[in-house]
């Protein structure tokens, strides 16, 4: 396989490319010129929005095993609580932000991406040293028992919620040990990691026909679909990282800081939406949609050139 830095090169590329997507995605959903094809699907259904959270989780499970093991050599102990305070950390800053949409945005929002990838996070942990094989397992079973759960009696209460709610947090972290897993035979060999391949894209195939895919229910079929998806986009980033330059571009520079970026895009669009002006959002021409999104990745874009020109880095 492909040496660490090159690695380095295609995840920080790939998150990077992500971030932008993600900031994109979150302006443009509220614009009502913009087609819905571009926008989460309201329930069931599939668009390129909807395969940035899950694509973001699988790179967070790209990088777990190995985080850990850095860890692991000042001692299990010091392990697992530099990871029980990342977790509960990214938990409490989603809490924060969550409180402080209400209280001054007037939205409603009881659970964010950041408490799912915080609960997906911890749940991980006590499973990240076991074996591939048990991890594909325990990953798998985990979503059945979501889906039968969101189909017998949770389905409002997931529906309620933002990304899920804290029972859909079930699924996300059903998506992280999986990718771990995966993860794992990536960087083994290419054979086995080539029937994993194969073997995700069948499963996918198949939940498709047996359960809708939807983000908002973080189905069975939509951690599955986007797993497959993910693998097969990343395994194309990090080949194509070997033949390019070995050194960071414009998209490392975005994937180099995804927390401080996350969080100063929620700045930038707050600064945007809040105003309330509907010719200035909701309603604004596809001109004023163009420039307002070109300033805002233009200033996110600078700051993340400064923060990997200073080498400075605070990771998910």
């Amino acid at each position: 396989m492909a040496q660490e830095s090159t690695r380095d090169l295609a995840i920080d590329r790939l998150r990077g490319a992500l971030v932008i997507l993600m900031v994109g995605g979150n302006y443009l959903g509220g614009v009502q010129i913009v087609p819905a094809y571009l926008k989460h699907a309201p329930d069931i259904g599939f668009t390129v929005a909807d395969m940035v959270a899950a694509a973001f989780v699988f790179l967070i499970g790209v990088n777990y095993g190995p985080s850990f093991a850095r860890q692991l050599r000042q001692g299990a102990v010091a392990s697992y609580r530099h990871f029980l305070v990342r977790y509960v950390a990214l938990f409490g800053i989603g809490a924060i932000l969550a409180v402080g949409a209400t209280n001054v945005a007037g939205i409603a929002t009881d659970w964010g991406v950041l408490e799912a990838i915080g609960v997906a996070g911890l749940v991980c942990l006590a499973l990240i040293r076991l074996p591939a094989w048990a991890r594909f397992v325990i990953g798998f079973l985990m979503l059945c028992g979501y889906q039968y759960l969101l189909d017998s009696s949770m389905l409002a209460a997931v529906l309620h919620s933002v990304h899920g709610g804290p029972v859909g947090a079930l699924s996300w972290a059903a998506l992280l040990v999986l990718s771990t897993a995966v993860a794992d035979v990536w960087r083994k060999r290419r054979g086995p990691f080539a029937i994993c391949c194969a073997a995700l894209v069948v499963a996918a195939a198949i939940s498709v026909l047996i359960v809708p895919v939807s983000k908002n229910r973080v189905s069975l079929s939509y951690v599955l679909v986007t797993l497959a998806i993910s693998t097969l986009i990343f395994t194309a980033v990090e080949l194509g990282s070997r033949v390019t330059s070995n050194r960071a571009g414009f998209f490392c520079w975005w994937g180099e800081n995804p927390l401080v970026l996350y969080l100063l895009h929620l700045l930038l669009l707050a600064i945007v939406v809040l105003p309330g002006v509907e010719w200035w959002y909701a309603g604004a021409t596809v001109g004023l949609v163009a420039l307002q999104l070109v300033v805002i990745l233009t200033i996110m874009s600078v700051i993340a050139w400064g923060m990997h020109r200073r080498r400075f880095r605070i990771r998910l």
